[in-house]
């Protein structure tokens, strides 16, 4: 099924807006007619599947909105109403759309796979799960935590990475404004005096008058070479590529792998906790691993269990999931406790790769200072080179 964004109008005249996953065109204009809307625009989603939606964090506050509502005892439909609502809600839009396919009789899950919100696969598994079992209420509980956790992650790396990103950049727009602007005056005026240079002034000058010269050539070739390798990271082979070779980098590697055991046991272990099959619990955590290398594995790993092997030996064989994390599985996996087990390893996973960038980015900026300190000595020593070997004519 395909999804598409429409635009319609009420018997009232209000208009309305939103996302329809339908199989054509014609079948969008009638659901929207048998809802008593009449159709303005249907045209195709430009957002694929979970790219629609808002940001974890947004995920995490509407989950949590209808984990509480639903707790305390409030129908399912009056909850999707009152998240759609909160102000500043993200979701409203396919929240409200979930509403009215809820209204048409599908399930929860269904209804949230339909629209274009952005949710996670292994959410929708927990949901599934809880529906299956008549759970949903502990299912929604999951979810939230599920999605709560991912934020705190994302949040948390990127406040370690504000401080070196903010200093590459101003340290990049010094040199690039020394270079432009600062060099070719200096140059215009030593050549005036039609004096001798010193070879590291040359030098420096040298490399300024190429980069006013051809900086928007070479700032056109490097924009077309990125774009190239953008386009073709965006393929799924240039991605599994790309993934495959940043989990075999020395430092990068071990971070990746952390985040993705992260992601995948802390899904995994969600989806355990509400009875969610093995086999689809791993199918699920393979999206929420968001490492195309890690996923591969995890899916040959699942192929094994598949086969009859247990799944922390399947886990294992194929290097899924971190050392750490392993272990945690393997004493859920004797005790009965898989699912607690790992949600603790994905716990653990987190605090580690946290850990890991802090050091390799106490590593990073004092590099970085010295990196740009050092172009800028040398582009003072040189000046003043000229300065002292000027002789008065």
């Amino acid at each position: 099924m395909k999804r598409f964004q429409f635009r319609a109008a009420g018997p009232d005249g209000r208009l309305s807006h939103g996302v329809l996953a339908a199989d054509g065109v014609a079948e969008v204009d009638s659901l929207l007619r048998s809802r008593g809307l009449v159709p303005i625009v249907v045209v195709p989603s430009v957002s694929g599947p979970g790219r629609g939606g808002g940001s974890r964090r947004d995920l995490a506050i509407g989950f949590r909105s209808l984990a509480t509502l639903v707790g305390a005892g409030v129908p399912l439909d009056r909850a999707l109403a009152a998240t759609a609502e909160l102000p500043g809600a993200r979701l409203g839009d396919a929240l409200s759309e979930a509403r009215r396919l809820l209204q048409d009789g599908k399930p929860l899950s269904e209804a949230l796979t339909a629209v274009d919100g952005g949710i996670p696969a292994a959410v929708l598994g927990i949901l599934r799960a809880g529906e299956r079992g008549s759970r949903l209420g502990p299912a929604l509980e999951q979810a939230a935590l599920q999605l709560e956790q991912e934020a705190e992650l994302r949040t948390r790396l990127g406040q370690a990475l504000a401080y070196p990103v903010v200093l590459l950049v101003a340290g990049s727009a010094s040199v690039i404004v020394l270079a432009t602007v600062v060099l070719p005056r200096f140059a215009a005026l030593l050549t005036d005096l039609r004096q001798a240079l010193p070879p590291a002034t040359r030098l420096l000058l040298g490399l300024s008058d190429l980069l006013v010269r051809y900086g928007a050539a070479i700032g056109l070739a490097i924009a077309a070479a990125a774009a190239a390798a953008i386009g073709y990271l965006r393929t799924p082979a240039g991605r599994l590529s790309a993934h495959q070779l940043l989990l075999r980098l020395p430092v990068i590697g071990p971070l990746r792998a952390n985040l993705a055991t992260a992601r995948v046991a802390r899904a995994l272990g969600a989806m355990l906790v509400v009875g969610v099959p093995p086999l689809a619990a791993l199918e699920a955590a393979e999206q929420a691993a968001a490492d195309a290398g890690i996923a591969t594995r995890l899916a040959a790993a699942r192929r094994r269990v598949a086969e009859g092997q247990p799944i922390v030996k399947a886990l294992a064989a194929e290097g899924a999931l971190s050392g750490a994390a392993l272990q945690l599985l393997g004493v859920g996996e004797s005790s009965g406790r898989l699912g607690e087990l790992a949600v603790r390893a994905g716990d653990l996973a987190a605090f580690q790769s946290e850990a890991g960038l802090r050091t390799a980015l106490s590593l990073v900026e004092p590099l970085l200072v010295v990196l740009f300190g050092g172009l800028v000595a040398f582009v003072a020593a040189a000046l003043l080179q000229a300065v002292y070997s000027l002789r008065p004519l």
